[in-house]
């Protein structure tokens, strides 16, 4: 087993040390057909762990079924065994597959086939599916296997040519349920609103059965996604094999700024040394563009060892579809041994036998930090995590707090279906998919009337007999992005060729796309030449530069409605609705190398205004004095800052999903206020998780920014990447007495 020794690496600031576990085995039901029962056998299976069996019987009884257990614990199982059993039954009936990323379609499909059933007959109907294959697909497979982006675009609004299919309905399978969160979530969970709407159309009303990995709320989650009663499984009968984990800490490169060697380069040289000890290694990096520099930089380690360089690769969207295949398959079968990854193979893909995994950097969450461990140690094998901290307040927090992370519970996935932003584009599409009336609140709830009375108003939506229907002719799924809270934003196209790189929310354009920004994608970087606000447009270019850009804004927010208000320790906190207004002022051009500023552009756009919802606390006098005495505007800026930073340990959120604010003086509170806001226009529930956890996460911030070693505020504790204000005023020791004083 590969093992990492502290007395070899003065990098390591902690280590860890799981147990083995052996797994809870039950016999396979007597029910189960006789013919899945050989084919189980023939893959080497004889015996269910204990939550594979309980799933089974639950969904025998007609229940819904929600399975949380940690990855590689054979949750695949849970829902192919019911699944498969009634197919063996014969008849018509058919099983939809849902998976957000289509890599994991192509490795459930092969699981399948390899069972050799001939009953089951899976099919992928994805953006890689070839158009002429597409209606044997839809006329042969009885299990299909899509992602909701298709669902939502290519199977719901053309329901009529999948009759049939409809008809038959019988289970709907919704696998990795926890990466429905946020604006993704809240999309998502419309879809499946209107995936059940047309079933009942059909006269079908399908079981659902959901996995998801380790998170707190998974009975919630499974009841906001579909609007339906769930039972959970929870208990994991699977066995572990002993685990290493090790918090490695790069070394301090600069005391005065706080600056840390690469997280990176860290990696990679980790990755080499394992790889020059056979050991099957894969590493998660953040972005694309990380995962390529690992790899290239692992590569150079490797070249006195050229047979051990052709055996790695990075993986990560933007391949094509037989890229990822050849990838995927070398990793299972063994060719492969190691692997720079995006989060896109931290899903339940199944890459075989792996020994190490390095987190370089926090993921985000500790739900998915857990869930990019899994990958290694399968079916009882000794492995080894690393995480790797980079220059994060989260990253350097779990650092001088390991077991913050390693005994903390994970944080739960937050969606809102009926956000304003959100919901009204999804009533258009359900008219769309057949007349809306009032039935349907069965599927959409109480807030459907008012959304639909406003649709009317709008003149989108007009009754007819009573019911809604479309007023125009056009095509509203294909408007609406599954991944955006606003149905407005701007085309990225790249100058010369045309080629469009992807897309921005209009609230976020001015931040990312401004006239000179930096834009990177793919790994290619590109500033912008141009901005149209009126055709929507960035227009960018391919550069070579050495510098990265940081705009400036100022930002104001108008409370409009104050819904809940609580004592949280010795402040008022309140949640409500806000209406948030931004201006792109300027940017800052900041060398790469050392972040030194070459120059401040101004520059001449407009104000931005969104509504969302947040929370907002202002501070009594005793407290605002004692920051007064340090600094009060860089204390609340700092303040604001530290509860940003740890809000995602609550809510399953990046960091760039929440916005805030911090002021003196607040024309409507009349004191010293911070706020803390989603980011996304309506709100998805991410400030709601703060008001409801919000004690701990003030214990959490004044944890973070007094155990930080710098003298004034670095990157690891009150700075931020992302601060619309360049991270001025900020001081660390008012924040420290604000914190304090809130407890």
């Amino acid at each position: 087993m590969v093992r990492l020794r502290p007395e070899k690496y003065p990098q390591i600031a902690a280590v860890n040390h799981q147990a083995a576990r052996e797994g809870s085995f039950k016999d396979m039901p007597a029910s189960l057909s006789a013919s899945v029962k050989a084919a189980l056998a023939g893959a080497g299976i004889n015996r269910l762990y204990s939550h594979q069996l309980r799933t089974f019987e639950l969904s025998g009884a007609g229940k819904h079924v929600v399975v949380t257990t940690p990855s590689a614990s054979g949750k695949s199982l849970c829902f192919n065994l019911p699944v498969l059993d009634a197919l063996a039954a014969g008849g018509q009936q058919r099983a939809l597959y849902l998976y957000p990323a289509k890599a994991l379609s192509q490795d459930q499909v092969r699981k399948l086939q390899a069972l050799r059933l001939p009953y089951a007959r899976p099919g992928v109907y994805d953006g890689d599916t070839p158009a002429a294959h597409r209606p044997q697909i839809r006329k042969r497979a009885n299990i299909l296997l899509t992602n909701p982006d298709m669902l939502h675009v290519g199977i719901l609004p053309h329901h009529g040519a999948w009759q049939n299919f409809f008809f038959n309905l019988k289970f709907v399978v919704i696998d990795e349920a926890h990466s429905y969160r946020g604006v993704f979530g809240s999309h998502v969970a419309n879809v499946i609103r209107r995936l059940r709407r047309v079933c009942a159309f059909y006269g079908s009303q399908p079981q659902f059965l959901l996995t998801t990995a380790t998170i707190a709320n998974p009975l919630a989650l499974a009841e906001s996604l579909t609007g339906l009663d769930f039972e959970l499984v929870d208990e994991d009968g699977s066995r572990r094999g002993e685990r290493q984990i090790v918090f490695w800490n790069p070394p301090i490169v600069d005391k005065t700024l706080g600056i840390r060697k690469s997280a990176l380069a860290e990696a990679a040289a980790l990755f080499a040394g394992l790889l020059a000890q056979e050991a099957r290694t894969i590493v998660f990096t953040r972005t694309r563009k990380a995962a390529e520099l690992v790899y290239k930089h692992a590569c150079r380690l490797l070249e006195n060892s050229p047979k051990l360089a052709d055996r790695i690769a990075p993986y990560r969207g933007g391949y094509t579809p037989g890229q990822r295949r050849e990838i995927e398959k070398g990793l299972f079968e063994g060719s492969l041994l190691g692997v720079a990854s995006t989060s896109a193979l931290e899903l339940g893909i199944d890459v075989g036998g792996i020994d190490a995994v390095i987190s370089a950097g926090f993921p985000g969450t500790v739900a998915s930090l857990w869930q990019q461990w899994g990958r290694a140690g399968r079916s009882g094998r000794e492995s080894l995590a690393v995480f790797i901290a980079g220059l994060d307040a989260l990253d350097q927090f779990f650092m001088a707090h390991p077991d913050q992370l390693l005994e903390r519970e994970v944080e739960s996935a937050i969606l809102d279906f009926s956000s304003e932003q959100i919901f009204a584009g999804h009533l258009e599409a359900a008219a769309f998919e057949a007349p809306l009336q009032t039935e349907a609140e069965k599927f959409f709830g109480p807030k459907m009337a008012p959304a639909l009375a406003s649709l009317e108003a709008a003149g989108k939506l007009r009754q007819k007999n009573g019911r809604y229907v479309r007023s125009r002719s056009d095509f509203p799924a294909a408007s609406i992005s599954l991944r955006s809270a606003s149905p407005d934003s701007f085309t990225i196209v790249e100058e010369g060729t045309g080629d469009v790189l992807g897309e921005v929310e209009a609230e976020r354009a001015f931040i990312f796309v401004h006239p000179g920004a930096i834009y990177l994608h793919l790994g290619e970087t590109y500033q912008v030449e141009q901005l149209s606000l009126e055709g929507r447009t960035a227009l960018v270019r391919r550069a070579l530069a050495d510098f990265y850009t940081q705009p400036k804004k100022e930002t104001d927010v108008e409370i409009a409605e104050r819904m809940l208000k609580r004592v949280a320790g010795n402040i008022e906190i309140s949640c409500g609705r806000l209406l948030v207004t931004e201006q792109v002022t300027c940017y800052q051009k900041k060398l790469l190398a050392d972040n030194k500023v070459l120059e401040v552009i101004p520059l001449d756009l407009p104000e931005q205004n969104f509504p969302t919802e947040g929370l907002w606390l202002t501070l009594p006098q005793e407290i605002a004095a004692a920051a007064g005495a340090h600094d009060l505007a860089g204390g609340l800026h700092g303040a604001e800052h530290g509860l940003i930073a740890l809000l995602p340990l609550f809510a399953m959120c990046d960091r760039w999903d929440i916005g805030g604010l911090s002021t003196e003086m607040h024309w409507q509170t009349g004191g010293p206020t911070i706020f803390i806001y989603d980011g996304h226009p309506g709100g998805v529930g991410i400030s709601r998780s703060g008001f409801d956890n919000f004690e701990e996460l003030v214990k959490d911030a004044h944890k973070l920014i007094c155990g930080c070693p710098c003298e004034s505020g670095c990157p690891s504790c009150i700075q931020s990447p992302k601060c619309g204000n360049l991270n001025e005023p900020l001081s660390k020791s008012a924040a420290i007495e604000i914190l304090k004083r809130m407890q």
